[in-house]
C-alpha cells in the first residue's frame, strides 16, 4: 500500500506541474494571435479609438503576467474568471457545456467496452481463421476514415438521402435526451475509431498470453479453454486496454470539436471552438485547466488499473 500511496503522490505532482505548464502554453499561444477580444468584439471595421475603450474597459491594456497573475489568484479560489466576451462566468459556460458532453461520453462507452472487448475476443478465439482476418481487416479500415468523412459520409447517407436521422442538433438545445435520434450519429462516429483500437489492443494481449507457456502448461493440466481465455489470457488484455478507455474518455470529455462541430453539439469543444474564436483568454484558460484535470485523472486510474492487472506469468500458471 505504501508503495501504490507513493506512486499515486508522485503521478499528482506530475500531474499538477503538466496542468500549470499547458496553462501557460495556452496563454502565452493565445496572447501570441493577431488581435485580442476587444477586435473581436468592435466588428468587421473597427475604430481604432473603439478598441482602445473596449481594451481598456476589459483591462486588456494590463501587461499579460499580470492579467496571468491575477487569474491564478482567483482560480485559486475557485475562480474561474469571467468571459470577456460576454461578461458571464467562465464557471457556466463549462456547466452548461459539460452535460452534451458527457452525455455523449457516456453513450460512446456504454458501446464501445462490450463491443471493443467482444470482437477482441472473438478474433482472439478464431486467431488466423476467417473471423479473425473480417475482424482485423475491418477495424483497420474503419480506423483508417477520419472521423469528419466518417460524419458527412453518414449524414449524407442516412440524414439527407434516407432521411431516417435528423443531420444536426440545431434547434434541439441542451437536453438531447429528450431527442434521441440527434445523438445517433454523432455517437457512431465517435465509436468507430475507439472501438477498432480497442478490439485490436485485446485481441493481441489475449493472442499473446494464449501462446504463452503458463496458458499451455493449464492446457495440459486439463483446465478448460474457457477458463484459460477468461480467466488468464482476458486479463492479460486489460493492461493496455484499461490505459486505452483513459486516452478515450480523456478524448471524449476534452471537447471532441470536429464531432460537435458537425453536428452542432453545444459541447466543451464547440465552447473552445468559439473561445478561440472570439480571443476569449478566460473561457480558454478555464477549459484548459478542465482538460489537464481530468487528463491526470484519467491516466492515473488507468494507471492503477493496469498495475493491478499486470500479467504474472507464475501466478497465472
Amino acid at each position: 500500500m505504501s508503495a501504490v500511496r507513493s506512486f499515486v503522490a508522485r503521478r499528482l505532482l506530475l500531474g499538477a506541474a503538466q496542468t500549470v505548464a499547458v496553462v501557460l502554453l495556452v496563454f502565452a499561444l493565445t496572447e501570441a494571435l493577431p488581435g485580442d477580444a476587444a477586435v473581436a468584439l468592435a466588428g468587421d471595421q473597427p475604430d481604432p479609438a473603439r478598441i482602445a475603450a473596449i481594451r481598456e474597459a476589459m483591462e486588456l491594456d494590463r501587461p499579460a503576467h499580470e492579467r496571468l497573475a491575477d487569474w491564478a489568484a482567483g482560480l485559486a479560489h475557485g475562480d474561474f474568471g469571467t468571459s470577456l466576451a460576454s461578461g458571464r462566468p467562465v464557471a457556466q459556460y463549462i456547466t452548461d457545456a459539460l452535460g452534451p458532453t458527457l452525455l455523449l461520453a457516456a453513450l460512446t462507452l456504454a458501446l464501445l467496452v462490450p463491443v471493443g472487448f467482444g470482437l477482441g475476443v472473438l478474433a482472439a478465439r478464431h486467431e488466423g481463421r476467417l473471423v479473425d482476418r473480417v475482424v482485423s481487416s475491418l477495424t483497420l479500415a474503419v480506423y483508417a476514415v477520419p472521423e469528419f468523412a466518417l460524419g458527412v459520409l453518414l449524414v449524407t447517407v442516412f440524414a439527407l438521402q434516407l432521411a431516417w436521422l435528423p443531420p444536426t442538433a440545431v434547434g434541439h438545445g441542451t437536453d438531447l435526451l429528450a431527442h434521441p435520434a440527434v445523438l445517433v450519429l454523432p455517437v457512431l462516429v465517435l465509436l468507430s475509431r475507439p472501438v477498432c483500437s480497442l478490439a485490436r489492443l485485446v485481441r493481441a494481449g489475449m493472442v499473446d498470453a494464449l501462446a504463452s507457456p503458463y496458458a499451455a502448461h493449464a492446457r495440459r493440466y486439463g483446465v478448460p479453454g474457457a477458463r484459460i481465455r477468461y480467466a488468464h489470457a482476458l486479463p492479460n488484455a486489460l493492461a493496455p486496454a484499461a490505459q486505452q478507455l483513459a486516452r478515450t474518455v480523456d478524448w471524449l470529455l476534452c471537447g471532441v470539436i470536429v464531432v460537435e462541430a458537425l453536428f452542432v453539439i453545444p459541447g466543451l469543444g464547440t465552447v473552445l471552438l468559439n473561445a478561440v474564436a472570439e480571443r476569449d483568454v478566460p473561457v480558454v484558460q478555464g477549459l484548459a485547466v478542465v482538460f489537464g484535470a481530468l487528463t491526470v485523472v484519467l491516466n492515473l486510474g488507468a494507471d492503477l488499473v493496469a498495475h493491478r492487472f499486470a500479467p504474472r506469468a507464475g501466478v497465472a500458471a
